[in-house]
């Protein structure tokens, strides 16, 4: 009930005295220490915020972790980090721009051994903008890309144990219905919050159909929102809301919580689901927001055939 309370009140659940409110009830619950040993962990947007905090929580646990990054400079710096809160961990970059199919494609050709994909890079532009395939960037990098990453990894994590697929979503997608009839956002004055918050619905809403699309190669799929953490990004796109809220906002590392939990966590939570501060959510809030199987499954195909699947 407290919990319940807690996330339908918005600024406490998504703020730190949410987190540390439910984390007195988490203890038991802890990934074992070395629960990632031997297992290989992708990052996505790792050079800072809550993919590199992902990354130092995978890597404590044991995981050897790849660090994707668009700008290697920025990687390196971020390695270091990661090095010098897990003095013992095994992490690497490798540079991928997710919007980029091609990218993509040299990334996944580059990485024989996965277990875990953390699909965390983001952006949020100021006006309307493409990827070098012709795709509404935040289309590309949120939905896109991590979709065509997951498929040219299959056999990699067909080959795993207990594969696990996680996408990093957003709070901000419960304001927003599935823009299946314009997915690249070519209708209507464009707002980069609103394409951001679009494709992060688009997430969530496609993670139970992945999760069926990939069942059968033992790849179980997540979907989570991380609250409001204190990161670069929100620095950059978001510096009101920052200054209104900034007391309240979650540390990386508390952001990053469930999205390392989701990753290590024995016995893995059920697939297909939307998850915040470790429990599972609804995905949706507002009447509104409602989409049909059908809709859901028109936007999938959609994207399946931008990334030629």
């Amino acid at each position: 009930m407290i919990d319940t309370l807690l996330d339908r009140s918005v600024v406490l659940g998504y703020s730190r005295a949410g987190y540390l409110l439910r984390r007195r009830t988490w203890p038991a619950a802890d990934p074992a220490p070395d629960a990632l040993r031997g297992r290989v962990a992708l990052v996505t947007g790792a050079s800072s915020g809550l993919g590199e905090a992902v990354a130092v929580g995978l890597a404590r646990l044991g995981a050897e972790v790849v660090l994707v990054v668009r700008d290697l400079g920025r990687g390196e710096d971020a390695l270091a980090r990661v090095r010098a809160a897990v003095p013992e961990a095994k992490v690497r970059t490798a540079r991928c721009d997710v919007a980029d199919f091609a990218s993509v494609r040299e990334l996944a050709a580059r990485e024989p051994r996965v277990d875990v994909v953390v699909h965390n890079a983001g952006v949020l532009p100021p006006e309307r903008g493409e990827s070098v395939d012709g795709h509404e960037i935040t289309l590309a990098t949120h939905v896109l890309g991590p979709l065509l990453l997951t498929e040219l990894l299959r056999p990699a994590l067909r080959a795993s144990a207990d594969a696990r697929v996680i996408l990093m979503s957003s709070g901000g997608m419960y304001t927003q219905s599935l823009a299946v009839d314009d997915p690249e956002y070519r209708a209507g004055r464009y707002r980069g919050a609103t394409a951001y918050a679009r494709t992060k619905r688009m997430q969530v809403e496609l993670t139970p159909l992945l999760a069926e699309r990939w069942r059968a190669d033992g790849i179980a799929v997540h979907s989570l929102h991380p609250g409001w953490a204190d990161t670069p990004g929100l620095a950059t796109s978001l510096p009101a809301f920052r200054r209104l809220v900034g007391p309240l906002l979650r540390t990386p590392e508390e952001g990053a919580d469930t999205a390392v939990w989701l990753a290590a966590t024995q016995h893995a939570p059920p697939a297909g689901r939307f998850w915040h501060d470790r429990r599972e959510r609804p995905r949706h809030l507002l009447p509104h927001t409602h989409a049909t199987a059908a809709e859901v499954e028109t936007l999938l195909r959609y994207c399946l055939d931008a990334i030629g699947r």
